[in-house]
């Protein structure tokens, strides 16, 4: 078997890492077959919803950062997708993982012969080196100290400042950043992904905190629905955020002016949802109550909802909202 060219692509949340894999896939060549491993803090597979449409070949390791999972769960969906032969490998920790660990797996010896682990790509909001929350944060700071490529996203909307902030930043790493890169809704360009990779030292000493949960076990089935059964909610913590998600059977239509204003009030780290209402299936990302709004082509789609947020936000009544803004099934049907 031949070794598979792979890429870590890093960020954290809201930085845009869907959205870049996105435009990855839109412009990959024809004749090629992609696979991608997905890690998502939450339970309920939004992300991975979202991929799905651009015909790659999905795995998913939810609940934790890939890094707090890198032993069985995240060895099983690398083994099933090295097992179909795809032309590239992609992997996405989520926007709270740490990559160390899972850079360890990658060049381990157990992946010599399978894997060719190119750049580990960043990409960050340059909005964010002006708050300390992020930088701050210790995982952040990893995130760009492993990067090969750090790449700024949504410079579209930001102000000279903090490009100048974010350049600034960057240029001081050492080793120096194999490329410093400037882009709009994650456009990342193909050649980046062929980049090599060089070892790069975290800051930090990655451990986790007494209250985090997660260990090196088999990873949950998926979701499924009881008959009669209208949604599943799960929720999980650790890193100091919380999440709470609700996966809402494939019947059920949410009214779309009623959850944009929801999504729109809700003051919280970050939201994501892939989400059927009377107007079709749409991909709902927020990030700073800015809501962003893509349809989807999907149909007989459960409805993935996910709230991120450093505190534990009221869950039971947002879920009470939520239920209250489904059509009533006469108008489903």
């Amino acid at each position: 078997m031949k070794r598979i060219p792979t890429n870590i692509i890093t960020g954290f949340l809201g930085a845009g890492k869907t959205t870049a894999i996105l435009s990855l896939l839109a412009r990959k060549p024809e004749n090629e077959k992609w696979a991608i491993l997905i890690n998502e803090f939450g339970n309920v597979g939004v992300d991975g919803a979202i991929l799905e449409q651009q015909g790659a070949i999905i795995k998913e390791v939810p609940g934790g950062c890939m890094c707090c999972v890198a032993g069985l769960p995240m060895s099983v969906g690398i083994n099933a997708l090295l097992a179909q032969k795809p032309d590239r490998l992609l992997l996405e920790p989520t926007g709270l993982g740490h990559p160390k660990e899972v850079i360890n797996k990658l060049t381990s010896g157990v992946y010599a012969d399978y894997v060719d682990l190119r750049a580990t790509i960043t990409l960050v909001d340059p909005r964010h080196f002006a708050d300390s929350f992020y930088t701050n944060n210790e995982n952040f700071q990893d995130q760009l100290a492993l990067a090969d490529v750090v790449v700024a996203n949504k410079i579209d909307q930001c102000d000279d400042y903090d490009l100048f902030t974010f350049q600034s930043a960057i240029e001081q790493a050492e080793p120096k950043k194999a490329l410093i890169g400037e882009v709009e809704l994650g456009k990342l360009e193909l050649e980046w992904l062929d980049i090599p990779r060089i070892d790069r030292a975290a800051q930090h000493s990655h451990h986790h905190h007494h209250d985090d949960h997660h260990h090196d076990i088999a990873p949950e089935p998926e979701i499924e629905l009881l008959p009669g059964q209208q949604f599943i909610r799960k929720e999980n913590h650790g890193q100091g955020f919380h999440s709470c998600g609700w996966f809402f059977a494939a019947d059920q239509h949410f009214e779309f002016s009623k959850l944009f204003s929801l999504f729109s009030s809700l003051n919280a780290n970050r939201v994501k949802a892939v989400v059927n209402t009377e107007n079709g299936c749409f991909a709902f990302n927020v990030v700073n109550q800015v809501v962003s709004v893509n349809e989807l082509s999907l149909e007989g789609f459960e409805s993935r909802i996910e709230v991120i947020d450093s505190e534990v936000l009221p869950w039971d009544e947002l879920e009470q909202i939520l239920r209250s803004i489904i059509l009533p099934s006469v108008e489903n049907n």
